[in-house]
């Protein structure tokens, strides 16, 4: 019998609930697909807790990678035995099988291990857009990066150094500053014991920095604006620490003409043909080793309750995923 983790109520982990289900064949559009991983993010918490609305009860997670078993009509682009990845599709990832639209799916190259797949689909692609689409970035300029010791943080940091960039990036204690500084952060502040918009003013000459990327939200988006460079961008692309709240827009002309972004992915890969542009260069620098994919926190899909509670904890370092 296939499984999957679902939840017939909103709030903390504890409502995450483990049950058999009956899959059943794909239908017109539709593949069923065997996971071999999948992926453990941030956002899957929003949908927990409710923060993010869905129909109850429901699945859980949008991010896995695996093998089609069953292709049904009206589906020329696979056909069983495929690898395929996927990231933000309808909810349902946190399961051992499921049958879902052919459209969301993403060939993955026989160089790429499914759990790195799982691991780096929705982060890798986050990442893609938020270098190569958000704002026109150029060799040499300075960037501050929240949550630098994160799952996107992580990959954004190598990335970034492909293309020339100086990163100042934020962590929480010594061993995430280590992390960061082993994966190419240029500057690491620690915001727990430093004021990050005097650091950033300090390393820019007064200037601040063009682009701030903050996936935390509430606690850090003050802080964010305090450390842009005048008519600089603010992309506020998550929301660990709650929503951002109203910004007075007269805030932004007096603090520079300042400009902010909430961008989501699902806008980016919208596009059948951007969204294999963006993937295909994600997975020519993984398949190249240009970049690397760390899997720090590996979990079985029954301990859902515990790697929910580790999440939330700002225990997890980098990128996490459900083995099966």
């Amino acid at each position: 019998m296939a499984h999957a983790v679902r939840f017939y109520e909103t709030g903390g982990p504890e409502v995450l609930r483990w049950n058999e289900i009956q899959v059943g064949e794909p239908g017109p559009g539709q593949v069923r697909i065997r996971h071999e991983a999948v992926g453990l993010n941030f956002a899957d918490t929003y949908f927990r807790s409710g923060l993010y609305p869905a129909a109850l009860p429901a699945g859980m997670g949008v991010e896995a990678a695996g093998i089609i078993e069953a292709v049904g009509p009206e589906v020329d682009a696979f056909r069983p035995g495929d690898r395929v990845t996927y990231t933000g599709s309808p909810l349902g990832a946190y399961s051992t099988e499921r049958v879902m639209p052919a459209e969301h799916l993403i060939r993955l190259r026989d160089e790429i291990g499914f759990d790195t797949a799982a691991s780096m689909t929705m982060r890798g692609l986050t990442t893609a857009y938020l270098l190569r689409r958000i704002h026109p970035l150029r060799a040499g300029d300075t960037v501050l990066l929240h949550a630098a010791a994160g799952g996107v943080g992580l990959i954004f940091l190598q990335w970034a150094k492909l293309l020339g960039l100086t990163v100042i990036g934020t962590v929480s204690s010594e061993e995430k500053a280590e992390i960061a500084r082993a994966h190419g952060c240029d500057h690491v502040v620690i915001y727990t014991r430093e004021d990050v918009a005097v650091r950033v003013r300090e390393l820019t000459g007064g200037a601040g920095v063009p682009v701030v990327y903050d996936s935390i939200g509430k606690t850090t988006y003050q802080t964010s604006l305090d450390s842009l460079a005048r008519r600089g961008l603010l992309v506020c692309f998550g929301t660990a620490s709650g929503p951002v709240p109203p910004i007075d827009a007269m805030q932004l002309a007096v603090k520079g003409s300042l400009f902010v972004t909430r961008p989501a992915l699902a806008d980016y890969i919208a596009d059948p043909a951007e969204r294999a542009e963006l993937a295909g260069e994600l997975f020519d620098h993984v398949a190249a080793g240009r970049i690397r994919i760390e899997i720090n926190q590996r979990y079985e899909l029954p301990d859902a309750v515990r790697a929910h509670r580790d999440l939330e904890s700002g225990r997890s370092i980098g990128s996490s995923v459900f083995t099966l």
